[in-house]
């Protein structure tokens, strides 16, 4: 039997923890762990969009509510030591006594930019997403860069660019933590699930693959139950399947979801919609901690995100973009020199109408 190379073989743990996945979940509280048919029946009947008035979504904006944050809103906290999961740099800090938020930074974090486009996109569209916000973060006790230099200091520092991460609300439903759903359960569509659940199934994997989302592992989608849904300690009257981090979008998916392919204007645009256009096999590139890649779409999937997208105004994407703040994502100092000047958010926009375009002028095989 074939085995793998010990080099190999640490990379792939590597990457994995340095992704923040667990390869065996932590256990639940008693009476909180689904069971295995559990899940199945959630996954089955749940949805994974409702329906939206695209046209009136306000992309600059972005979702109101309690916690929402307007667009460059200057936010003091302090800072706390905690640690945080994953490669990106990021921290936790408090508005106030108990309130923590997780903040995001820095201009070479792709996250700062590829999140706030991905899930107001999805927002925008009818496919649930956690909220980021585009913010200025004053925050005390914090030291210039808290992901290399973690330890409490005197003084307040001032990140002006950062992104701070909503959770939508609601009970996760999870038979362990972070078991999250893999995007071949989709395909696991019940009788009770919503009507025409199947082509909104296939529009999320065909809108995942426009945005380069290749870090898939289950931990980053999500089964919720919407606040007001919950049946007791585990039960749901209508649960959602959501995709929880869309930091690594706006670029090219990579074999090892590298920062630097994410929000870039260069690698997404020399990634076509279609891998295979006659027989409708969308292009993503799996990654190591993907369980998705080349997805084939039904003409129904395809037909109903073109619908949604065909919506969205030239006023609603420059929007998008703009409030994205994708004019300030610096290069990696390692390759600077080679890559030209950023992207205008023109550029972005034009770019957008020509993805757009390979979905909505389309058709595939009945």
């Amino acid at each position: 039997m074939r085995t793998r190379s010990a080099p190999l073989v640490a990379l792939f743990a590597l990457t994995l923890s340095g992704s923040g996945c667990a390869l065996f979940g932590k256990s639940l509280p008693r009476g909180e762990a689904l069971s295995r048919q559990e899940r199945v029946e959630a996954i089955r009947r749940a949805s994974v969009w409702s329906p939206t008035s695209v046209a009136d979504v306000d992309f600059k904006s972005g979702p109101k509510g309690e916690g929402a944050f307007a667009p460059n809103q200057w936010v003091a906290c302090d800072y706390k030591e905690k640690k945080m999961n994953g490669q990106s740099p990021k921290f936790t800090c408090e508005t106030s006594p108990g309130h923590e938020i997780k903040v995001k930074y820095g201009s070479r974090n792709a996250e700062v930019f590829g999140e706030v486009l991905a899930t107001r996109l999805f927002w925008g569209l009818g496919f649930s997403a956690d909220r980021m916000y585009p913010v200025r973060v004053r925050c005390r006790g914090c030291s210039d860069d808290p992901k290399r230099k973690p330890e409490k200091v005197r003084g307040t520092q001032e990140f002006v660019l950062a992104a701070i991460e909503r959770k939508l609300k609601g009970r996760v439903m999870e038979s362990k933590v972070d078991s999250g759903w893999s995007f071949s359960e989709l395909d696991d569509v019940g009788p009770d699930a919503p009507k025409d659940a199947r082509a909104h199934r296939d529009a999320l994997k065909l809108l995942t693959a426009f945005v380069q989302h290749g870090d898939s592992k289950p931990a980053n989608q999500r089964i919720l139950c919407p606040e007001g849904e919950e049946v007791g300690r585990k039960g749901c009257r209508a649960p959602i399947l959501m995709v929880q981090d869309l930091g690594i979008t706006f670029g090219e998916s990579t074999l090892l979801n590298k920062n630097r392919n994410a929000a870039s204007f260069m690698d997404w645009a020399e990634v076509p919609v279609w891998e295979d256009p006659e027989r409708c096999v969308a292009k993503l590139r799996g990654s190591f901690t993907g369980t998705f890649s080349d997805p084939p779409i039904s003409e129904a999937g395809r037909s109903f995100l073109a619908g949604q997208m065909a919506q969205i105004s030239d006023a609603q994407i420059r929007d998008l973009f703009e409030v994205s703040r994708v004019k300030k994502r610096s290069a990696d100092p390692a390759t600077a020199a080679e890559e030209p000047p950023p992207a205008t958010v023109n550029d972005w926009v034009r770019l957008f109408k020509l993805k757009r375009a390979q979905i909505v002028d389309h058709r595939c095989p009945q």
